[in-house]
């Protein structure tokens, strides 16, 4: 594998990987990208909408600005993009730059939750009602790209978010590309399903992933044309399509569907949290296991993912009573 990833002449070996920019030359200003806008049919929040498809603080395809500003770079069908969405006056104003850039404005309104109901829940519960009231602007996102919310899911199995988080920062900076427009330097899109297949395997033990989650995401991308059709089913068997892969179980399945799909209903099991905080929060139960959040979150049948993101955002949660899951830094060994 020794030279097929040869450092390129636009990238910097620092961390970061920021492109390099001789002292006294200014950086070329970025081209116009496309624009669009798009008038939500009710309140929106896009902290809340988008939220779910970052993967920590410090996500090379994610950046939130104090402007109110959301930047997604992304991998579309048709190539990299990069998107820029804001809210202005009720509105949400867009521009996109790169091969993707139609792609992601065609996709936009989806992307911002026109595909979700939100008036189809129906709380049965007083704290869900209340967290439903404080949070209006809810809405669940549907991005229509499976593999860019799969393959951080599977990095996420079994270890520490920080350790996930890092682990997909330092893979997508090295192996990604530049995001296309203003954002380039700061910004990375993800890599080719390709690329992916290609990253040597201490590449992944310095990210600190096991032999079993990257044997996982080599087995996905392999077969990634046919995990992206699965945008055009219905969640329950875009979920069986993918657990096929050897490596990929309901919890993964569910966390991915959620982002793609925009699914409702497709809770997630087999969560070290989750249930102990549904069972607390409805019944009292810090000791619950899938069964149980299961059966408390019968009422909400059809709309059970949505039923647990309000139970996560009412902030109600068990007190701690042990230590946190200790991290791991496989890179070290």
């Amino acid at each position: 594998m020794a030279g097929r990833f040869a450092p390129r002449p636009t990238r910097t070996t620092a961390r970061g990987g920021h492109a390099v920019v001789p002292a006294g030359v200014p950086r070329p200003a970025a081209a116009p990208g496309r624009r669009r806008t798009w008038t939500p049919p009710g309140p929106l929040d896009l902290g809340l909408v988008l939220g779910p498809l970052r993967r920590g603080p410090a996500d090379p395809t994610f950046r939130a600005t104090p402007d109110g500003s959301v930047w997604r770079a992304s991998r579309t069908p048709v190539g990299p993009g990069t998107l820029r969405v804001a809210l202005r006056g009720g509105a949400a104003e867009a521009e996109s730059w790169g091969p993707g850039a139609q792609w992601l404005l065609d996709h936009l309104p989806e992307m911002l939750g026109a595909a979700d109901d939100p008036d189809a829940f129906r709380p049965r519960h007083r704290l869900v009602a209340l967290a439903r009231h404080r949070r209006p602007g809810l809405r669940l996102t549907r991005t229509g790209l499976v593999l860019e919310s799969l393959i951080p899911s599977v990095l996420e199995q079994k270890v520490t978010t920080d350790e996930a988080y890092r682990a997909w920062r330092l893979l997508v900076r090295k192996y990604g590309e530049p995001a296309p427009g203003p954002a380039q330097g700061r910004m990375h899109v993800m890599p080719a399903p390709r690329t992916w297949a290609l990253i040597p395997s201490w590449e992944w033990h310095r990210a600190g992933v096991d032999d079993k989650r990257a044997s996982t995401i080599l087995r996905a991308v392999r077969v990634a044309a046919r995990l992206e059709q699965a945008v055009g089913m219905e969640p329950a068997q875009a979920q069986a399509r993918l657990e096929v892969v050897p490596g990929i179980g309901p919890w993964t399945s569910a966390e991915t569907v959620q982002r793609s799909h925009g699914a409702a209903d497709s809770v997630t099991v087999g969560d070290l949290h989750l249930p102990g905080i549904v069972g607390y929060a409805l019944a009292g139960d810090r000791n619950a296991d899938d069964a149980m959040m299961l059966s408390l979150l019968e009422p909400y049948a059809g709309q059970r993912h949505r039923a647990a993101r309000l139970i996560l955002l009412s902030g109600c949660a068990p007190p701690r009573r042990a230590p946190r899951m200790r991290r791991g830094d496989i890179g070290r060994l």
